[in-house]
């Protein structure tokens, strides 16, 4: 079975035709995330925007039955080298034990900082 997430709470809404992220074969797929709240505004800081990006991705993974202690593959997407040190830094905030594996990557990105993706295992519920 496959389920898809276009609404999670807290997030702008869908700008695309894609969804937030894909729950499938017990796994969660994310959509990059971006550092957008709600309402459309961005935090000026980076280190505020890289939380705001995990913070999206916490969201995102509530909707789909998972958390972050259930990621185990990250992909983040930076815009210049000099962002790799602050990343690192918020990013060691939210992922403290059993760390999943990461890339990460410079890319150009339209207007923004950085964007955020992960995929996770969703637990199995027992009833």
């Amino acid at each position: 079975m496959i389920r898809r997430i276009s609404a999670a709470a807290g997030l702008a809404p869908v700008l695309g035709p894609y969804s937030q992220a894909v729950v499938a074969n017990g796994f969660v797929f994310t959509t990059g995330q971006v550092p957008f709240g709600a309402d459309g505004s961005a935090p000026e800081d980076f280190e505020d925007q890289v939380a705001r990006c995990l913070e999206n991705l916490v969201s995102v993974l509530a909707a789909a039955g998972s958390g972050l202690q259930h990621v185990v593959k990250v992909n983040a997407y930076l815009t210049s080298p000099e962002q790799r040190e602050p990343f690192n830094r918020v990013y060691a905030r939210y992922f403290t034990d059993d760390l999943p594996a990461r890339t990460t990557v410079c890319v150009s990105i339209w207007e923004i900082a950085l964007e955020i993706e992960c995929v996770a295992v969703v637990p199995e519920v027992v009833a």
